[in-house]
């Protein structure tokens, strides 16, 4: 089997406008060896198959079903999944035939009644061709000296670049009323042709980029789904939001929002790009500091498109019911969370008092209205005993939630007290840890005991007031946040190592902000 490689590989549709119900797809391929083959599509990022056609016989396949398929690229996929035959777009017309030699697919290719495949085959042929032609020219540069052979080689590469690139160029132009041409464009690079030059003499690098991220997506229709079934529109989004668009989850928001107000709402295409990003930006968990000490997380643009587009119903049936509902959960709690937010209050009970307060009944106690009682028995007895996180006086709060029980949190807490000695006589950093499990009082005394953890002010929550998980996040121990004087969020989950890196920087940064 021969994979085409091309200049801009891809499939033309046709744009037939028929009335019809379901697709029939015959493909005669002369020399296929498979006895079985696959219907693929591109959907963003993946490729799922649709559709296979088994026990093929003397190359004759047929893909034929009663519901229409999405409009855009296909590929005809081997038999092991693992390659394709060749790309062809299905549009308007569902029902055409493809004839093929595998032998010599590009040259071979030709499609009956369906004429963007055909303006698609065509141009493969002549890039093909030319691909041909450049190693050609590679294979006689044998026996030339280094310095001809890469001058010939590199004139040719150059002749050829430039013929491709103005047939590309015509080939939309002519084709500009059909799909096959917002194919071509979806694939172009819009480079500046005349570029000024900068102060040193040379091309103007900033002019280039510029003009470069605001050309970025000329003549791209955000309302035609079809761009969604396209090998290059994944590409094409994530080259631009991780390489064009400044790093910084305002600046993300504001060409997200761009992009989504020229989609649809409920379209294939906006529901894909909400989807696709509001999961990337919730999974990144990255944080940065700019140049005056203030972090940023990209949990902020998870939080902008929940809230503007998809808790709003924008989505339109793209996400069950319950699928909202626990979106919405999540952001309501990751919005109280965002670097500069301040923390909730945290009322707890330290070692010292631990055992005087568990003896009250709480440690016997087996649900919250047994609890709510307890608390409201011994109200006065306890109110003296609580450890408050705001009690905590010091420019930086280390907050830490750990278990006893957790393996990492036994290596980690004693990695986070040796660090901190580092910083013990010059910075003014205090630790508030908090103990989850008030099972493992015993256990978690001893640990403090034999650790020699004396420095920390260690807590734990007995009586239940605090509720972690949706107050600070907490599912998985252990977590670290750094706190400002006034308790704002300055980092957070963190590691022992990146505490005292952070704590050490924003000392630089203020002292040069005071220089």
């Amino acid at each position: 089997m021969k994979k085409i490689y091309l200049f801009g590989l891809f499939s033309i549709a046709s744009l037939l406008i028929q009335s019809q119900s379901g697709y029939d797809i015959k493909i005669n391929l002369k020399g296929c060896v498979d006895s079985t083959v696959y219907l693929a599509k591109y959907s963003f990022d993946q490729v799922p198959i649709n559709d296979s056609c088994k026990n093929i016989k003397g190359g004759k396949i047929q893909f034929k079903g009663d519901v229409l398929l999405d409009k855009g690229v296909y590929i005809l996929a081997n038999q092991a999944r693992n390659s394709f035959y060749f790309q062809f777009i299905v549009d308007d017309n569902q029902k055409f035939t493809i004839n093929a030699d595998a032998a010599d697919i590009a040259a071979s290719l030709k499609s009956q009644d369906n004429k963007q495949n055909d303006l698609f085959f065509s141009y493969v042929k002549f890039m093909t061709e030319k691909n041909k032609e450049l190693y050609k020219t590679q294979s006689l540069m044998t026996g030339k000296s280094k310095a001809d052979s890469t001058r010939i080689v590199n004139e040719k590469q150059t002749a050829l670049s430039k013929e491709m690139t103005q047939y590309d160029v015509d080939f939309r132009l002519k084709n500009k009323s059909l799909f096959v041409a917002d194919l071509m464009n979806m694939k172009a690079e819009k480079y500046p042709t005349d570029v000024p030059l900068a102060s040193n003499g040379r091309p103007d690098s900033i002019y280039q980029f510029y003009y470069y991220k605001n050309h970025f997506w000329d003549g791209v229709n955000f309302k035609d789904d079809r761009i969604v079934f396209t090998p290059f529109f994944a590409d094409k989004i994530k080259k631009y939001f991780e390489k064009l668009v400044i790093q910084h989850p305002d600046s993300v928001i504001k060409d997200l929002d761009k992009i989504l107000t020229q989609c649809v709402p409920g379209s294939t295409m906006f529901n894909t790009l909400v989807g696709h990003f509001t999961y990337k930006f919730e999974q990144n968990k990255s944080m940065s500091f700019d140049q005056y000490g203030k972090s940023n997380t990209f949990e902020k643009v998870f939080i902008h498109l929940a809230d503007k587009y998809i808790i709003t119903g924008k989505t339109a049936g793209y996400y069950s019911v319950e699928t909202i509902a626990k979106i919405k959960e999540r952001v309501d709690i990751l919005r109280n969370l965002l670097p500069g937010a301040k923390v909730a209050n945290l009322f707890m009970i330290d070692t010292i008092h631990g055992r005087e307060v568990l003896k009250m009944g709480f440690d016997t106690a087996k649900s919250s209205v047994s609890v709510t009682y307890l608390y409201n028995k011994n109200i006065s007895r306890l109110t003296p005993l609580f450890k408050s996180l705001y009690d905590i006086n010091a420019k930086y709060t280390v907050l830490v939630f750990w278990a006893a029980d957790c393996s990492h949190c036994t290596k980690e807490i004693p990695k986070l007290y040796e660090d901190l000695q580092q910083l013990k006589g010059k910075v003014d950093v205090k630790v508030f840890a908090v103990q989850t499990k008030e099972e493992l009082f015993d256990s978690w005394k001893q640990f403090l005991i034999e650790k020699k953890l004396k420095d920390f002010t260690h807590v734990f929550d007995p009586i239940h007031l605090n509720n972690l998980k949706e107050q600070f996040d907490i599912t998985a121990t252990p977590v670290i946040y750094l706190l400002d004087k006034d308790k704002n969020i300055i980092a957070k989950k963190l590691s022992h190592e990146q505490v005292v890196e952070i704590v050490e920087q924003l000392e630089k940064v203020e002292k040069n902000l005071k220089k």
